[in-house]
C-alpha cells in the first residue's frame, strides 16, 4: 500500500520551499504578475503572492514525485498545462483547463470546481489540494471542500477522497481550520510565510525560462486521468428542477426530502427559467428589488433588463434572480435577504460558462409557479 497522506505526515517537517523552487515557480507568471510580487500596492502584491505560492507548491510536488512511489501521477498546471481547446460551450462536462492553466471541472459548460493541486497516489486514488496564504480564505472553505470531495468521489467512484490543505500560516489558530483537520483523510502542510520565502530572492532573479512543458515523467494532463462514471451535469440539473416543480406544485417543501441519489448532491444551483412579464409583475409586487441601494420597480426592470431568471442555490435552496442587462453583455446576480427582498450582489460577465447557460433560457415561468417557488423557499 502506498498511502500518500501517511507518507506526507511522516515527512511534513521537511516540506519547505527552496530558493530554486521559489524562482522556478515564477515561470508560471507573466512579467506583470512577477513585478507585482514586489509592488508597494498591498492588494496587488498579495494577489500576486497567492498565485506565486500556488505555483511554488506545484513545483514542490513535481520535484517530490520524482522521489516517491506514493505519487503515481501529478496533473499539469500553469505553464505546463496544454494550450488551446479551452473555449466554453454548453454540454461540456469533466476536466478542462482555463486560459492561465488552472484545473477545473465543468458541468454543462459551467465551472463547478477549481483545483490548485490534483494527483493520483500509489493506490490509484485521486487526491486534491488547496493552497492558501490568508486566513480569510478558510472562512467558507469547509462547504467548498465537501463539494469537491463529493464531485471527485462520484467521478472516480471513491468512497474517500484525501485532501491536502497547504498553507503559509498556522491554520490551527482558526476554528474553521481546526474543523477541517478533524477529518482523518485531510492533512495540513504548513510552510514558511510568503514574506520569508521572498526574502531569499531578488526581483532581478525572477527571469527564469518559461518552458512550455515540464518533462517530468509523472506529469499528465488532468483530462487524461480516466474517470470511472459517466457525467452529464445538465441531466442531473433537469432531474432536480423537475423534483422541485413537482414538490412545490403539491405544496411540499423539497428541503424536507432525504436525497439519496449521488447525482442530486452534485447540482450546485437550479435554474428554473426566465419569467414572463406577469411573473415579473408579481415578483415586484411581493418583494422589493434594489440595485446598489436604489429600489427598482416593474417598469424599471422591463425598460432596463431583457430577462429575469429565477434560481435557487443548493443545498439551502436560497432564492436568486439574474437580470440580463440591455446595455451590457452581463447578468446582475440578486440575492435574497432575511426579509425576503432582493439586492444586487455581483455581475456575471459574458466570459464565463455560466453566462452561456443563462443566455439559453427563454421565458417559461408564469406568476403562479414562480410565486410558489418563492413562497416555498423565501424566509
Amino acid at each position: 500500500m502506498a498511502d500518500l497522506v501517511s507518507w506526507l505526515k511522516k515527512n511534513v517537517s521537511s516540506f519547505q520551499p527552496t530558493k530554486t523552487i521559489a524562482l522556478r515557480a515564477t515561470r508560471h507568471m507573466n512579467r506583470v504578475e512577477q513585478k507585482k510580487l514586489f509592488s508597494d500596492e498591498l492588494e496587488h502584491m498579495r494577489t500576486a503572492e497567492g498565485r506565486w505560492f500556488e505555483h511554488i507548491i506545484y513545483e514542490m510536488f513535481v520535484e517530490m514525485s520524482e522521489h516517491t512511489d506514493n505519487i503515481r501521477y501529478l496533473a499539469r498546471k500553469g505553464a505546463d498545462a496544454p494550450r488551446g481547446g479551452r473555449k466554453m460551450h454548453l454540454g461540456q462536462n469533466g476536466f478542462f483547463y482555463s486560459r492561465c492553466g488552472d484545473i477545473t471541472i465543468r458541468g454543462n459548460g459551467q465551472d463547478l470546481a477549481e483545483f490548485d493541486l490534483l494527483l493520483v497516489d500509489g493506490d490509484d486514488r485521486v487526491v486534491f489540494g488547496e493552497v492558501i496564504t490568508s486566513a480569510s480564505d478558510i472562512k467558507e472553505f469547509e462547504q467548498e471542500i465537501d463539494y469537491k470531495k463529493r464531485l471527485l468521489g462520484y467521478l472516480f467512484d471513491q468512497q474517500e477522497v484525501p485532501f491536502l490543505l497547504i498553507s503559509s500560516f498556522d491554520i490551527t489558530n482558526y476554528k474553521a481550520g481546526r474543523k477541517i483537520l478533524k477529518c482523518r483523510s485531510n492533512l495540513n502542510i504548513q510552510t514558511r510565510s510568503c514574506e520569508e520565502i521572498k526574502k531569499g530572492i531578488r526581483m532581478q532573479q525572477q527571469r527564469v525560462g518559461n518552458s512550455r512543458y515540464n518533462q517530468q515523467k509523472k506529469l499528465v494532463k488532468a483530462t487524461e486521468i480516466p474517470i470511472a462514471r459517466s457525467f452529464d451535469y445538465g441531466r442531473y440539473h433537469e432531474s432536480e428542477k423537475v423534483r422541485v416543480f413537482e414538490g412545490v406544485t403539491n405544496h411540499h417543501n423539497p428541503r424536507e426530502d432525504t436525497v439519496e441519489d449521488d447525482t442530486s448532491l452534485l447540482v450546485k444551483k437550479i435554474l428554473y427559467g426566465a419569467l414572463y412579464p406577469s411573473a415579473v409583475r408579481s415578483l415586484c409586487r411581493d418583494h422589493e428589488i434594489a440595485i446598489k441601494g436604489k429600489r427598482i420597480e416593474y417598469t424599471d426592470i422591463m425598460n432596463q433588463y431583457s430577462k429575469v431568471i429565477l434560481a435557487t442555490d443548493l443545498p439551502g435552496y436560497d432564492p436568486l434572480l439574474y437580470l440580463r442587462s440591455k446595455r451590457k453583455k452581463e447578468y446582475l446576480k440578486m440575492v435574497q435577504d432575511k426579509s425576503g427582498n432582493f439586492k444586487f450582489e455581483r455581475n456575471t460577465p459574458s466570459k464565463v460558462g455560466f453566462f452561456l447557460w443563462l443566455e439559453s433560457l427563454s421565458p417559461s415561468l408564469g406568476a403562479r409557479i414562480s410565486d410558489r417557488i418563492l413562497d416555498t423557499f423565501s424566509p
